[in-house]
């Protein structure tokens, strides 16, 4: 089949074991990112397994219009970014891993780097130094503070041992459920959300952006917080009301933030209000990007594309488009 890679900026995927999975298939990888439906549509008029890099381009009924050849999409975790009706219209078969057992690490991991980080000032201590400064600011301890977990799901838990390792006491907000498995866990679980907000020190987002948590931290939530208090966000910018992040920062409460996402990614030109205050820490949605968690992704990825080359498709999101003829094999 003539298979597609979309948004490969490091050209990594070569590099890695998995990739071989792709052997006998005449595969296109592109390194850049096009947000352009033209230029899209001409780079994948003969594609017929289209594999994507997470959330990174949009695949939307006018380009879907214009891929007759295409009869897969292959790609892992959520798949807000797919509009699956007009898929299942064109016959184009979506297969996705949810991997429900199987937490980001990654994504863990760089979530308490992001934590120290902002607490500690090593950015700006490292830019102090380089310029021939010396000790700028004073940090925060970590032990006997309060971290707070907002959406208590897969990687959430895994911060969870993070934050008791380094001695911090553990408060999870979020749905009912989540809730009843913080206690479970041993984690303090405040009377409501305006309390989360008062009493915790670090508060971390770990939520999927769906409808129903699409700004779901308001203004009023990010004025309760201390002004010594961090907001880590490494799930999606839109969990956040619109601007409420930077507006909240200015009016110091909280006093500082840590962020490796943005409503537009990648951020153009470097242009994004948070980029600019000294009081926040920020990465380019680096979260899951290591060699190991790729490996873990591509592997799931590439295996879609050889089942369904093999007439036997597997974690198929559209079961229906099958019979509007995105026959395997």
């Amino acid at each position: 089949m003539r298979v597609a890679i979309l948004d490969d900026w490091q050209d990594t995927l070569r590099t890695l074991p998995c990739f071989a999975r792709l052997a006998g298939h005449d595969v296109t990888v592109f390194t850049d990112h096009a947000r352009d439906d033209d230029v899209l549509a001409r780079r994948l008029a003969e594609t017929e397994a289209l594999v994507l890099f997470r959330e990174r381009t949009a695949i939307r009924a006018p380009l879907l219009e214009r891929l007759d050849r295409l009869r897969l999409i292959s790609q892992r975790s959520v798949y807000p970014h797919i509009d699956i009706d007009a898929c299942t219209r064109r016959g184009v078969l979506v297969c996705s891993n949810m991997h429900a057992d199987t937490p980001s690490y990654a994504t863990a991991e760089l979530t308490w780097g992001l934590v120290l980080a902002a607490m500690r000032a090593i950015p700006q201590q490292m830019a102090a130094l380089k310029a021939g400064g010396w000790q700028t600011a004073i940090g925060t301890t970590l032990r006997g503070k309060m971290l707070g977990i907002y959406g208590y799901g897969r990687i959430g838990r895994v911060l969870a041992g993070y934050g008791r390792a380094f001695g911090m006491e553990v408060a999870v907000w979020g749905r009912e459920a989540a809730r009843a498995r913080a206690i479970a866990d041993g984690c303090t679980v405040p009377p409501d959300k305006a309390r989360f907000f008062a009493q915790c020190d670090v508060i971390s987002l770990h939520m999927r952006l769906v409808e129903a948590t699409r700004g779901i931290v308001t203004a009023a939530d990010l004025a309760r917080m201390k002004p010594t208090a961090l907001l880590v966000n490494t799930s999606r910018a839109g969990l956040v009301a619109p601007g409420a992040l930077a507006a909240a920062l200015r009016a110091g409460r909280p006093g500082r933030a840590a962020v490796d996402v943005f409503e537009q990614e990648p951020v153009p030109a470097g242009q994004h209000p948070l980029l600019a205050m000294e009081n926040v820490v920020a990465t380019p949605h680096i979260g899951y990007v290591t060699a190991e968690e790729y490996e873990l992704q591509f592997a799931d990825i590439f295996d879609q594309v050889r089942a369904y080359a093999a007439g036997a498709p597997i974690n198929v999101v559209n079961p229906d488009a099958l019979a509007r003829g995105a026959a395997p094999g």
